[in-house]
Order: structure tokens, then C-alpha cells, then sequence
């Protein structure tokens, strides 16, 4: 579904990754790791269309470098950037319709449905201004608002950050959920790397903005260095 091959990118004269190549298939859950600084976050962006890159992005076979977000959106792709992302001012279900700007459909109504049930505490504050909800609400609010483009990518990056743990769990119970059911595909930056792992499929580990190691799960989880610097053990 996703190919990348050589990204380059940064912001303005500094360069932040430095020629990464790798890939998502279909209904896969993948997991970028890696310290504070090592290019995470600017990877979903370049991927995003939210920065300049140079280099090889396709998605679904469609080159992506130089579209604008808009167009990214359209084709599939949905992301759900580091520190919430909800529009304070609206509504729990204002945001919900805000997701769904790029649908004609007539089912937005059935979506929105769907998104309460998944995340119930959504459906009790549906009236609520989405600045006003503890973070955990905020995320869910954040992530199901990106679901209601119907993507078949979702970006996540740090979903987990500023949360408690028994919510952050939750949380990824419910992606966990999303991806089994749906099939949608998700590329995870996350600080917590045992609940992300747990998830995922593969993952992929950067140093520098470049990619210093890669593979499944099980692998990483039992590679020594990605266990002392990330996992804790």
C-alpha cells in the first residue's frame, strides 16, 4: 500500500531524515521507534504532504511528493498529529462532520453512529466543545475524527502522549479493534514501544533520521539494544 524509497526531508536548511526507505502493506499495523529527535514526527509529516520531501512516496501505486494535504486526504490517508489535533471551539460531533469534509456520501450520519459506539464517552459529550474533555477524550475524539475520512492509511503519532496508563491501554484496545475489524492500515509513532509492539506487526527503529534496524515484533521485542533503550528490560 505504501512505498517510500530515499525520503529526504527537514525544515528549511536543516535536514531531519536522510534517505529512508521502507513499506506497508495492506492491513498491516506498523511501529516507528526511536529517540526524542531521531525524525519520527517528520516522517508522518513528509508523508502527510504537510512538508517539503524529496524522494519516492506512493501510495496505493499513486506518487504523493508534492500533492498538498488536501489531495493526500482524498486518496486515503488520514493523520492524527502529536498533541491532539481536535478543534477546541466545536463540538464532540462538530469535529466528528468536520472528519467527514471530504465525503459526499450519504452514510456520514451511520459513521459518526458507528464512532459513538466504538468510543462510547464520545456519545456522552457529542454537545460538549472538544477543548473542554480530559486528554483521553480528546485523543479518541482526535483518532475518530480522522476515521470519519474512511481512510486506508492512518498516521498516528504519539496517541498515547500525556495519557494515563489505563486510558492509553484503552485507547490501544481500541485501534487494535479498528485494524482487525476495518482493516485499516496504521503507521504508529509511539513513545511507549511495549503497547505498540504489541499491535503491530512490524516495526522499523530510527537513529538520526535514518532507519537503524527493522523487523517483526517479536524480533525487535527480543533484540537486546531495542530492548534496553526502549522497552525497559
Amino acid at each position: 500500500m505504501l512505498r517510500v524509497s530515499g525520503l529526504v526531508a527537514g525544515y528549511g536548511p536543516v535536514s531531519v531524515l536522510h534517505g529512508l526507505d521502507f513499506e506497508l502493506s495492506e492491513g498491516e499495523v506498523v511501529v516507528i521507534l526511536g529517540a526524542n529527535g531521531a525524525g519520527k514526527t517528520t516522517t508522518l509529516r513528509a508523508l502527510s504532504g504537510m512538508i517539503q520531501v524529496q524522494g519516492i512516496v506512493e501510495f496505493a501505486g499513486v506518487p504523493i511528493v508534492g500533492k498538498k494535504v488536501e489531495e493526500i486526504v482524498r486518496l486515503g490517508v488520514a493523520h492524527v498529529p502529536q498533541g491532539r489535533g481536535t478543534i477546541a471551539d466545536l463540538t464532540v460531533e462538530e469535529n466528528l462532520r468536520a472528519g467527514a469534509f471530504v465525503r459526499k456520501d450519504r452514510e456520514i450520519d451511520a459513521d459518526i453512529a458507528r464512532w459513538y459506539e466504538t468510543f462510547p464517552r464520545l456519545a456522552e459529550r457529542r454537545g460538549q466543545a472538544a477543548g473542554s474533555m480530559s486528554g483521553g477524550e480528546q485523543q479518541m475524539l482526535a483518532i475518530a475524527r480522522a476515521l470519519m475520512s474512511r481512510p486506508r492509511l492512518l498516521l498516528l503519532d504519539e496517541p498515547s502522549l500525556g495519557l494515563a496508563p489505563l486510558v492509553t491501554r484503552e485507547l490501544f484496545e481500541r485501534l487494535r479493534e479498528i485494524n482487525r475489524e476495518m482493516g485499516t492500515t496504521m503507521l504508529v509513532v509511539e513513545q511507549n514501544a511495549n503497547l505498540a509492539l504489541e499491535i503491530a506487526s512490524r516495526g522499523y527503529v530510527l537513529e538520526a533520521g535514518r532507519i537503524a534496524t527493522s523487523g517483526s515484533s517479536s524480533e525487535l521485542m527480543s533484540d537486546e539494544a531495542v530492548r534496553k533503550a526502549y522497552l525497559g528490560y
